[in-house]
């Protein structure tokens, strides 16, 4: 698919940069945190001219199966054969690489091979404009769990955590040993 495909008819596409690598068994959790809020929602962004999707640069198979697991909807594909991901600066293809990328437009060191993002596009008269990008915790106001969080006492609770995240489970292991 074309990225103007991607529109599915619409003028405004939304894409989030999923961390899925191409040798991965399973998508990154944080990005399935954060794609479980978002597969109910794409009928109502339908409606408002938009289309929401998934990219990873896992080969398909994989994410189809993982989108099954989790029960998802949304649209997933695949950039494993394209550049897509390293020219929007979410996947990083060796460690040399990464020593210099520009992830947060250069404000942040990434030590993976893949990171987390989403962009935004316009397509106006067949031409496709990208009009937004946000990184890191700039992708935290796209997540209903955490703004849920932050209005009861103990917020997040993450402070006492190794890292703010390691608490996070994708939601068919909760429950098991960790």
């Amino acid at each position: 698919m074309s990225l103007a495909d991607l529109f599915r008819g619409k003028t405004q596409l939304i894409v989030y940069h999923f961390m899925f690598g191409p040798d991965w068994e399973a998508g990154c959790k944080s990005c399935t945190f954060w794609a479980d809020n978002f597969d109910r929602i794409v009928i109502h962004l339908n409606a408002r001219d938009t289309n929401l999707v998934l990219i990873s640069r896992a080969p398909y198979e994989r994410l189809a199966a993982y989108r099954k697991r989790m029960g998802w909807r949304v649209d997933w594909v695949s950039s494993l054969d394209n550049s897509f991901n390293h020219d929007f600066a979410v996947s990083f293809p060796d460690e040399q690489a990464r020593e210099g990328n520009n992830y947060n437009f250069g404000t942040i060191h990434f030590d993976g091979e893949e990171a987390p993002g989403l962009s935004v596009f316009a397509q106006d008269n067949g031409a496709i404009f990208h009009t937004y990008s946000t990184y890191a915790r700039g992708l935290d106001m796209l997540n209903s769990a955490y703004q849920l969080l932050d209005l009861v006492p103990k917020g997040r609770d993450e402070d006492a955590l190794d890292f703010s995240m390691a608490w996070l489970r994708r939601r068919d292991e909760y429950g098991k040993d960790k």
